[in-house]
């Protein structure tokens, strides 16, 4: 009876976790120490009219010269660290370095044309 009971308990606690995992979730390290050879892009959180991303790039730009990012979302970017160049559709470029931010409304598409090579360039995304 214990036995099955105690197992009852570790295959409900096993659900929950699995189902409310964003709630273990709460704390980490926004910056990576290890140096990674690719981009990193990290849901930090997410509900159904939000999202926060973590992004850590090496001197990656977006995939090919002729892709825009187009998103439905509001997207609101910060450089914690590094600096980055991005490229608007109109024509129009913006330098970001570490603490600048910038608000992206939905369907303005734009691209990343260049991240520090040499140092991380850590970027916090709010898509609302």
């Amino acid at each position: 009876m214990v036995w099955r009971l105690a197992s009852y308990f570790i295959i409900m606690l096993y659900r929950f976790i699995d189902k409310y995992d964003f709630l273990f979730k709460t704390c980490g390290d926004l910056f990576i120490k290890k140096i990674v050879n690719k981009e990193v892009f990290e849901t930090l959180l997410q509900s159904n009219s939000l999202k926060i991303e973590r992004i850590i790039s090496h001197g990656q730009t977006s995939p090919t010269e002729y892709e825009w990012y187009d998103q439905k979302e509001n997207e609101w970017i910060t450089l914690l660290k590094g600096a980055a160049t991005l490229l608007f559709e109109n024509g129009k470029e913006v330098h970001l370095k570490s603490g600048d931010y910038l608000n992206i409304p939905s369907h303005v598409k734009h691209k990343v044309t260049w991240t520090h090579p040499e140092e991380e360039t850590v970027w916090l995304a709010v898509y609302y």
